[in-house]
């Protein structure tokens, strides 16, 4: 029985809705909740002896019957009957819940078809289990470049091998019929196992790699989506969607398995809008259908010489189709005052929770930076022309002095009381230096006069200039 949402062989589409975590790796799929397994119950010995097992993160469940009496919980690693030999895989459910499941895809729980658990899995095998595990990758590639020299119209999606390492299984996607019995011996003869080959679609190889879609969430079909219906453009039509290849299709290259979600609610809604109502007849013209609103009960309309629409309501377009039977054209449509129950949108006000900000402060120095800088371009251009306007500098501090003349040599007035003018005072730097006598030589080499302090210096300071012998 091969399973609707994978397209593994020997699983059933009951575990796809579910994936957990086994002991080689993580998974994309989601996880089970078994909301059944605390329910007390009258006769024990009724319950289910069929177990699910998963097999490789998930992608491939099946059926196995528990003969012996050891209990198994969620998450369990068991030893199963395998082709020709043993596989190892994962507890997913257990209980009354797997009644379910096999009462809902219609397998009989006391069928002798349905294989047995051996035993726990022990530590030898789950050694082999991953060391054959580990064989995958390398198999996956050797197998693609054998169909590629064969010029087979086909791609291997994923290679599945048994946990004992006696049997691969090799999934493909092709739009054709292959013929792959040449390609059958030598894999067989490359792998040295028993070979099966199982053909997948678009869906199921989306579903095998996993991924995010437009929606933000991870893809439906590696999550719970169990089984694949039939999606065609006539669904975005009923939902007034636009025909657009891009936005319809998803990671797999088909069109969205979301696209028949609502379906069924526009399906029922559409029922009571007329179904001859494409165009209407009024005095201005027609009137062309532009789109179906099913959530105000709304058909909206728009003339041929504009673009603006009118919405009307369901009574007044049937109204308007029976008049037209009639030959009787209206002078206008009576259009619908559409009232968005939406509640408008007011722009936040925004308050200052830290206290009263002055910005007087930055505004000032704003204002000094401009000044400045125009004083400075002022000064530039008066720079450039050579012209100091009022005999001043271009600084504008006093009047503009001769080449060669300083600052400490321009003229001054006359002093008063006959002196002359011409009269040149000393140097500052000499002032007060013809007077004072110099000071005689100090002992120790101390400066400024300070005899040094230090042990072997000190003694009685030296007399003064005007001291007496």
């Amino acid at each position: 029985m091969g399973c609707g949402s994978c397209g593994s062989g020997g699983g059933t589409p009951a575990g796809c809705q579910s994936h957990g975590h086994c002991a080689s790796g993580g998974c994309n799929k989601m996880n089970v909740y078994d909301w059944l397994a605390n329910l007390p119950f009258s006769d024990p010995e009724s319950t289910c002896r069929v177990v699910e097992i998963s097999f490789n993160n998930g992608s491939r469940k099946d059926f196995f019957k528990n003969t012996g009496t050891q209990y198994f919980e969620k998450g369990d690693m068991v030893a199963v009957e395998g082709v020709n030999g043993f596989d190892v895989g994962s507890v997913n459910l257990t209980g009354e819940l797997v009644r379910l499941q096999l009462k809902k895809y219609n397998v009989d729980e006391h069928s002798p078809d349905i294989k047995k658990i051996l035993r726990p899995a022990n530590n030898n095998d789950l050694a082999k289990l991953k060391e054959n595990k580990a064989r995958e990758a390398q198999v996956l590639i050797r197998s693609r470049a054998i169909a590629r020299t064969l010029r087979l119209e086909m791609k291997i999606a994923e290679v599945e091998v048994q946990a004992d390492g006696r049997k691969a299984t090799f999934f493909y996607i092709a739009d054709d019929r292959v013929d792959f019995r040449e390609l059958i011996k030598l894999y067989a003869a490359e792998f040295k196992v028993k070979v099966e080959m199982r053909q997948i679609g678009a869906r199921q190889e989306a579903g095998k790699v996993g991924g995010i879609g437009s929606c933000g969430r991870e893809l439906c079909c590696s999550t719970w989506l169990t089984d694949f219906k039939s999606v065609n453009t006539n669904a975005a039509r009923y939902q007034n969607l636009s025909i657009n290849q891009t936005k319809l299709s998803g990671q797999c290259g088909r069109l969205k398995c979301c696209l028949n979600y609502e379906l069924d609610t526009y399906m029922d809604a559409l029922q009571f809008f007329p179904n001859d109502a494409e165009v209407l007849e009024v005095a201005k013209g027609r009137a062309f259908l532009v789109k179906k609103d099913i959530f105000k009960n709304l058909m909206w309309y728009s003339m041929a010489d504009s673009n603006k629409q009118y919405p009307l309501s369901i009574e007044t377009v049937k109204k308007i189709k029976e008049q037209n039977r009639q030959g009787i054209r209206p002078e206008e449509l009576e259009t619908v005052e559409v009232v968005s129950s939406k509640p408008k949108e007011v722009e936040p006000e925004y308050a200052d929770l830290v206290g009263q900000i002055s910005l007087n402060s930055l505004e000032k120095n704003s204002r000094r930076r401009r000044d400045k800088e125009r004083s400075q371009q002022q000064n530039q251009q008066q720079r450039g022309s050579g012209s100091h306007p009022q005999g001043k500098n271009p600084q504008g501090r006093g009047p503009a002095r001769g080449p060669g003349q300083n600052l400490n040599q321009q003229q001054r007035p006359p002093r008063q009381g006959g002196q002359n003018p011409d009269r040149q005072r000393p140097p500052q730097n000499n002032r007060g230096n013809a007077q004072r006598p110099p000071r005689p030589p100090q002992q120790g080499g101390s400066q400024r006069g300070k005899p040094n302090r230090g042990p072997q210096n000190r003694g009685p300071k030296p007399p003064g200039p005007g001291a007496n012998n």
